[in-house]
């Protein structure tokens, strides 16, 4: 194929004037600006009908590139418009052809065009809005002060929480703040109470929030242990199916006919004369296992508790030799009970010098 030929299968050529590309502010203004200036001639008036499917057609220009050319042509004060009711893409238009005269004559260019300085080049324009230096966020605090003291207890009670991103959390609190969100946080911190306070419900097979009636709970965790679930696993579902508001209120329900029943039963058997009706295990009365008393017994099975043969028995006030002690502090539960031994008993004469036990140093 010729050049002759690849030209007429474009089809016809449009004109384009590099001055009026300056005097207009870019090439797509100046091709919407000529085919104005061909469609409005010296006609009096001088408005004339544009159609933006027409203009595509005749100069390849999209809809949006049209609207931006007339809004910089507007901008300039080289273009005015007015709307057609009822006619998308239609605008009446006018070019005021005594300001476009001016901008040729004075040989105006756009800013893009300005030449550029070798040694001080152009600034180039911010790409993100200027913050002021001393931004705050607006909410409903008195002061910095004030919205530091309520990020803190918001922390503390993530971590009390254990909460994932204590910090992250925080921030979506005090950012809902700023946006006008409502945070029972917020009231229960002007109102000096603990965090969290007033969303808490008690509920019916509750105690008191968050602690259920032991029976209830301990009649889940031997449903698990019956299954063959270990005593620590067992304990461990069990709470968590109670902490599940839905599956709690159903358990409960079902409990509380248990106990009916039970009752009736026990009633039954005290007017037949049996003093102690049976009761299942879960209604048994039991002491709470607390950290210390575990520590207390596991520390009596680690420290040895008989004497070689050839030694007799001490007395029984009297205090452990220094081999017992040495003995039992090479295990990490021994270790721990003879230092607490030999801090509320100095008159044994024994200390921990390098990380053994020996007698005490003469003052």
């Amino acid at each position: 194929m010729t050049f002759a030929q690849f030209c007429q299968n474009l089809g016809d050529p449009k004109v384009y004037y590099p001055q009026l590309a300056a005097a207009t502010g870019g090439v797509v203004a100046a091709i919407v600006a000529w085919h104005i200036l061909q469609q409005q001639g010296d006609r009096t008036p001088n408005w004339i009908r544009l159609n933006e499917q027409d203009i595509t057609a005749q100069t390849g220009l999209t809809e949006t590139e049209q609207q931006l050319a007339r809004q910089q042509l507007a901008q300039k004060g080289l273009l005015e418009e007015r709307p057609v009711s009822g006619r998308e893409g239609v605008v009446d238009v006018r070019l005021n052809l005594e300001k476009l005269e001016d901008a040729l004559q004075s040989g105006e260019t756009p800013a893009s065009a300005a030449p550029a300085d070798p040694y001080f080049p152009a600034k180039r324009q911010a790409i993100a809005t200027v913050v002021t230096p001393n931004y705050q966020f607006s909410g409903p605090w008195n002061s910095p002060e004030q919205l530091e003291a309520f990020q803190r207890q918001l922390l503390d009670y993530a971590k009390q929480k254990g909460l994932d991103n204590p910090s992250g959390w925080m921030f979506k609190i005090v950012d809902g703040l700023t946006k006008g969100m409502i945070s029972p946080f917020w009231d229960e911190f002007t109102e000096n109470r603990p965090l969290g306070s007033s969303q808490q419900v008690k509920r019916d097979w509750e105690i008191e929030t968050g602690v259920p009636y032991p029976a209830f709970e301990e009649e889940r965790i031997q449903y698990y242990v019956q299954k063959g679930e270990p005593l620590e696993v067992a304990v461990s579902r069990a709470r968590a199916d109670l902490r599940k508001p839905v599956l709690a209120q159903d358990l409960w329900e079902g409990f509380l006919r248990k106990c009916d029943r039970l009752a009736d039963e026990a009633i039954k058997a005290k007017k037949k004369g049996l003093t102690t009706p049976y009761l299942p295990p879960s209604f048994t009365q039991r002491s709470e296992i607390t950290k210390e008393q575990v520590m207390e017994k596991l520390l009596q099975v680690s420290t040895p508790t008989a004497l070689p043969e050839s030694e007799p028995p001490p007395e029984p006030d009297a205090p452990p030799s220094l081999e017992q002690l040495q003995k039992a502090y090479q295990s990490p539960l021994g270790r721990s009970w003879v230092k607490q031994q030999l801090q509320q008993h100095p008159e044994w004469g024994y200390e921990i010098i390098d990380n053994q036990v020996q007698p005490s140093l003469p003052f």
